[in-house]
């Protein structure tokens, strides 16, 4: 990624100090999130190697030789509550697909249409040839739902953040973040012309500290997730809005877990607070609950215009496959005349978290549909994670940069359409083989 000349400006405080990332990195690399903030080579002047860093990257074939490799596993079938690897039928909890609605017959059925009707793809870019009717219909329907006046679709989510933030921010302004927000919130934060300030992790006292410190007259943006989709747990909206206000920060919520999973219809965080006016930009994707690719942002009028005259991910991107458009309708249709789906991911959710502790796994703070259990050791981790694909169950290890080294965590996520059998099952085999690493 090219950052035009410039480098990514980061403070840290001593407010908010947290332990650094201890993977190997580049020498006198500033780290956020394990990517390199700016980085200079040890000694000016040294014939540099690009390249040296690839040789010299040995993580993952030491743990394909130890047959703990848990990346890149080939799925043969449809994201459904039960996937083929390897000619195996394995229980799935390890996707995003909340509602269960990735092999819908309807939204397949909406996405073959779209195709007959658009083809296969935009050929450009939204601000080019690349704007069809049907991105202004799921437009309008994203802003009913999250009750904006506008809406702007854009490729993929992790671009939302990276366009968004990058094009608000300039320089002389802020961007303040959670130090759990997603890689995505991260790398748009570091590609914006501001400075980038973090808080730890649901610390509103450090935000606070934070607004306190910047001055009065300069434009300010506090960026979070609704749902940190790591440890499952949820931001406390009221008291960040509060303070952002009292500081005269606009406030941005990535609601890519909040989708179909929090508030009224399943409009997302500020909904479920009761917030939706005093967040000034609502994020979505379609990759999780909306059975889909892409993503969104939802404001008023004013800033989604300037977003689209000034967000480069936007503007220099292909626009939205006709089919991935067609299926996001289809769900969200799906999502407004059934809410016993979501009423249903609940249940499943409670029944899951209340036998996970009753078995005795340390769950953190989740309050969402996303399990988090810690096992806080890194080899535990890959280890835990191959037992339980022997054992039937496919779920995901999340270690450092996605959590902070001595966090990590087995990730287990439900969907509506797990059955109360399904969800006994796996707390049969997750209660075995906690026993066997002593988790229980």
């Amino acid at each position: 990624m090219i950052y035009h000349e410039k480098r990514a400006s980061l403070e840290e405080g001593p407010a908010d100090e947290s332990e650094d990332y201890n993977l190997p990195q580049p020498p006198a690399a500033h780290e956020i999130n394990n990517r390199p903030a700016h980085w200079e080579p040890e000694t000016a002047g040294e014939k540099g190697d690009i390249l040296e860093k690839v040789r010299n990257f040995k993580t993952a074939s030491q743990l394909r030789e130890l047959g703990l490799y848990p990346y890149f596993r080939t799925i043969s079938s449809a994201q459904d509550t039960e996937v083929i690897i390897e000619d195996q039928k394995v229980l799935m909890l390890g996707s995003n697909s909340y509602l269960g609605l990735t092999n819908h017959p309807e939204i397949k059925a909406a996405a073959r249409a779209a195709v007959d009707k658009y083809g296969t793809g935009c050929a450009g870019s939204r601000f080019l040839n690349g704007s069809l009717d049907i991105h202004l219909e799921l437009e309008e329907a994203l802003g009913k739902l999250v009750k904006k006046e506008a809406v702007l679709l854009y490729s993929t989510g992790f671009q939302v953040n990276l366009g968004v933030i990058s094009a608000l921010v300039g320089k002389g302004e802020y961007v303040i973040g959670d130090k759990s927000n997603h890689a995505s919130i991260v790398e748009g934060c570091l590609l914006a012309q501001g400075k980038f300030l973090r808080f730890s992790h649901k610390d509103m006292a450090a935000l606070e500290s934070r607004l306190q410190r910047i001055e009065p007259g300069a434009g300010k943006l506090v960026v979070v997730d609704g749902v940190f989709s790591m440890e499952g747990d949820v931001i406390q909206l009221p008291e960040l809005c509060r303070i952002a206000g009292e500081h005269g920060a606009a406030v941005m919520v990535d609601d890519a877990h909040s989708i179909g999973v929090l508030g009224e219809r399943g409009a997302g965080t500020a909904s479920h607070f009761g917030l939706t006016d005093q967040v000034h930009l609502i994020m979505g994707t379609f990759s999780k609950s909306l059975a889909s690719l892409g993503g969104f942002i939802a404001s008023d009028a004013e800033t989604i215009d300037y977003l689209k005259h000034h967000s480069r991910p936007l503007i220099f991107s292909a626009s939205m496959s006709p089919a991935n458009c067609a299926a996001v309708l289809a769900a969200l249709k799906i999502m407004a005349q059934e809410p016993e789906r979501i009423a249903q991911l609940w249940r499943n959710t409670q029944r899951m978290k209340q036998g996970l502790c009753d078995l005795g796994f340390d769950l953190g703070d989740s309050k969402t549909p996303i399990l988090p259990v810690y096992v806080r050791d890194l080899m535990v981790a890959f280890k835990v994670c191959k037992r339980l694909q022997e054992e039937g169950l496919f779920v995901n290890p999340v270690v450092s940069p996605a959590v902070a080294p001595g966090q990590e965590l087995i990730r287990i996520s439900l969907m509506a359409t797990h059955t109360d059998k399904q969800v006994d099952f796996a707390l049969e085999k997750l209660g075995k083989v906690g026993k066997e690493f002593g988790l229980t």
